[in-house]
């Protein structure tokens, strides 16, 4: 190998070119999103600076960080270079990312609209690998009660169990309940059991005096309106 071919390890970059001073000179807007994970991983090999590294790791899911995020840690500790700590390293960052992002969208008290169920429950159901139900209980004035978990699933379904839900409002003396169940594939069309489910929930709850206002299929595209399409 001639010097034309040696790898060159960060150190010996330009230093407006490595990611720590490059930040500190020029901003942290100046540095791209591989750069910035190669910051959170620290270090490469002897075959491939940090940068290197994160760019191949950001190849692999398109270069979209939303599909970065949704990575384990086994996952990403499957690339060589990245062990265990660094990859708790980049999910801690994106996880961080995300939660910021949710704080800048403050959900309200109140459900006015399903935007309102959305920015509520977005952060528990984007970038999961699997299906969750959710149900928000409101009171009389559409205040909201609690948030509850009904069921997991798996990367197509969740079981739902009505007893349980209608357990949860009696249990809060909830008289409004809005459905939430994510979509992990990205789409935001409802299958046929989505459709059967909430009549058959809508039914239940009109027999004990409570309304099953909305309900709600989120992805990581945003979100579906069953009110909203006229589908309940």
């Amino acid at each position: 190998m001639n010097s034309y071919d040696t790898k060159i390890g960060i150190k010996s970059w330009a230093e407006e070119d490595r990611p720590r001073e490059k930040l500190s000179a020029q901003g942290r807007r100046a540095l791209t999103d591989a750069e910035l994970i190669a910051i959170l991983i620290g270090s490469g090999s002897r075959d491939e600076t940090a940068v290197e590294l994160s760019k191949r790791i950001l190849h692999h899911y398109d270069n979209d960080l939303n599909k970065l995020g949704k990575a384990s840690i086994n996952e990403l500790s499957n690339f060589k270079g990245i062990g265990e700590a660094k990859a708790i390293s980049i999910i801690a960052a994106l996880e961080i990312g995300r939660r910021r992002n949710d704080f800048e969208t403050k959900p309200t008290d109140v459900i006015s609209s399903s935007k309102d169920a959305y920015n509520i429950m977005r952060r528990h159901l984007v970038d999961l690998n699997h299906e969750e139900f959710w149900i928000i209980l409101t009171g009389r004035s559409q205040k909201v009660l609690t948030k509850e978990l009904v069921s997991k699933g798996g990367l197509s379904e969740t079981v739902v169990d009505p007893k349980i839900i209608f357990g949860m409002a009696l249990q809060h003396q909830a008289s409004g309940i809005i459905l939430i169940h994510n979509h992990p594939s990205g789409s935001l069309k409802p299958s046929q059991n989505d459709v059967y489910l909430t009549k058959r929930l809508s039914d239940a709850g009109k027999i004990l005096g409570i309304n099953i206002m909305d309900h709600l299929i989120i992805s990581d595209n945003g979100y579906l309106s069953f009110g909203d399409e006229g589908i309940i």
